[in-house]
């Protein structure tokens, strides 16, 4: 079973700055490119920070409030996070912007991977490094999801060759699999338990999957049979670990 790559999504051509590149230069590639965010590179091209949008705005969202009573301005004691927020306020250059450090992710992650990475970091863009720590790419939330965009067919197909067939060593008709929306349902008998439970977690890491859902049946609980003892073969032995 074989996982798309962050390499095969990537934008490949960079939109990058350095960290003496003035903030109108880096107000105007993200305008131009209509992009809204952008990696800050050293003189060897890796990536020392992560400018976006949000930055750059943190100069109008502290400007002070005519309107505010003067006595208070200034007055009050900054969090850690207003201070740096107040320190890009009044940057010049993209090294004052940026966020640092920067979260990047490999060519060769899974597209899974890196959707995950930028769900527990809180971020909507990860530089891509070679392996020297060089950059080569940008990957996007919205990049990460053209993989829901395969073909309900191209589902159904790696589930009955990749894990019916090459894992679980069942034969094509053994299992009915339906595809609709990206939605998998798997409906039928195996032999164990142990099989049933393998299609439906395999079937969860293929790329492009929604939801699966489990209609299978079994004629054999083999909760209890101990490892010598089971049939379970191929590269189901190692998902059968996982379980």
């Amino acid at each position: 079973m074989k996982h798309n790559k962050v390499g095969s999504v990537m934008t490949k051509d960079v939109v990058r700055v350095r960290y003496a590149t003035p903030f109108k230069e880096v107000a105007r590639l993200l305008a131009e490119h209509r992009i809204s965010g952008l990696p800050v590179v050293d003189e060897d091209d890796r990536v020392i920070g992560v400018i976006s949008e949000t930055d750059l705005m943190a100069r109008q969202a502290n400007a002070p409030d005519p309107y505010e009573p003067a006595h208070r301005l200034g007055t009050l004691a900054l969090a850690p996070a207003a201070r740096r927020q107040a320190a890009k306020a009044k940057a010049l250059v993209a090294g004052g912007l940026m966020t640092e450090p920067p979260v990047t992710v490999r060519a060769a992650v899974t597209i899974v991977e890196a959707a995950r990475t930028m769900a527990q970091r809180h971020v909507e863009r990860l530089p891509v490094l070679d392996e020297e720590d060089r950059l080569v790419g940008i990957v996007t939330r919205r990049d990460l999801l053209q993989v829901f965009l395969r073909p309900d067919s191209g589902i159904r197909t790696e589930v009955v060759d990749e894990i019916l067939v090459g894992a679980l060593w069942l034969t094509p008709l053994a299992v009915d699999v339906s595809v609709t929306e990206g939605v998998v349902t798997l409906t039928g008998q195996v032999e164990r338990r142990s099989e049933a439970k393998i299609a439906v977690s395999m079937t969860r890491q293929i790329d492009g999957v929604v939801d699966v859902v489990d209609k299978l049946t079994h004629r054999l609980d083999d909760r209890n049979i101990q490892p010598a003892e089971q049939a379970v073969h191929g590269v189901a032995e190692e998902w059968l670990r996982r379980l």
